[in-house]
């Protein structure tokens, strides 16, 4: 079994029930992260004449760097470093739970082809690499996600804290997500502390996914492969959105989604069908459709 085949195997482990299916599109796992890495080298040579005032963080962020995790973990520190964890310090952080998790390059590959695949501003990996919040505060949870998992819980919850103050975006370290996941604009995503997010999914700004305020222990929602939660959408308490789903935009949703539905409004309920062929997270349609 290949490492992308284990990390896709791994992420959906955390989705009893959910049947492991090839990727959504082939190139977001096929693409190889010394592809990727020498891609954005690229990137970065080009940027360095258009613009040689941003020199200096491009040579030094970007092809200073060994490999794309080294990359990562330089950007992320200069990012979350502050004055109760210093810079070297947070990035000496990063770069060990990155180092420690086998996985850790194919999700950040895969989550930065996500947004080059999905995102119709992007055009080169360098852009949200160097600027983008969603892509950041993703990379800045899995950081915290190791370290919770080693015991070290201070230094997670102090990562989250860091992350919401500087990307707006508040995701608890415990929680599950996998790889390609988008995280568009990141302002005001709460992901709380129970959840579980599939591969390949697409979440854009003011998405909560969050409990209900009556129950405790496992009770955030559980979000399958290929879901699109569209601007503003409240999934809330330990209920399933089922693969390939849609969630509208501002909809509420306090009950289980079927597969290859859209659901919509307040509370939601499922406003029309989705082919299985289709594939909500990739295109980022967030067409309510015209009923059932």
């Amino acid at each position: 079994m290949t490492a992308g085949s284990q990390a896709s195997r791994a992420a959906h482990e955390a989705l009893p029930g959910t049947i492991l299916r090839p990727p959504l599109r082939s190139v977001s796992r096929t693409q190889a992260a010394p592809d990727v890495w020498q891609a954005m080298r690229a990137e970065a040579e080009a940027a360095l004449i258009e613009e040689p005032l941003y020199a200096g963080i491009i040579q030094a962020t970007v092809l200073d760097q060994p490999s794309l995790i080294h990359a990562f973990a330089y950007r992320l520190a200069h990012r979350l470093g502050d004055g109760d964890l210093a810079r070297l310090s947070t990035r000496d952080l990063c770069l060990s739970a990155f180092e420690a998790d086998p996985y850790a390059g194919d999700h950040a590959v895969r989550d930065l082809v996500a947004i080059r695949e999905r995102d119709p501003t992007c055009r080169r990996y360098l852009d949200p690499f160097l600027f983008y919040k969603g892509l950041a505060a993703l990379e800045g949870y899995r950081v915290a996600h190791w370290l919770w998992h080693q015991g070290r819980a201070t230094l997670a919850l102090h990562i989250q804290s860091r992350i919401s103050e500087v990307f707006g975006a508040d995701i608890h370290p415990a929680a599950r997500i996998g790889s390609g996941v988008f995280i568009d604009h990141a302002t005001g995503v709460v992901i709380g502390e129970t959840t579980v997010v599939a591969d390949d999914v697409s979440i854009l700004q003011s998405v909560t996914l969050g409990g209900n305020g009556k129950q405790s222990g496992d009770r955030h929602p559980k979000i399958e492969r290929g879901v699109l939660l569209s601007v503003g959408a409240k999934v809330l308490g330990n209920i399933r959105v089922g693969e390939g789903a849609k969630v509208a935009a501002a909809a509420v949703v306090l009950h289980d989604v079927p597969a290859h539905t859209t659901v919509a409004g307040v509370p939601a309920r499922v406003v029309s069908r989705i082919s299985a062929a289709e594939d909500p997270a990739l295109s980022m349609d967030q067409f309510f459709g015209d009923g059932i």
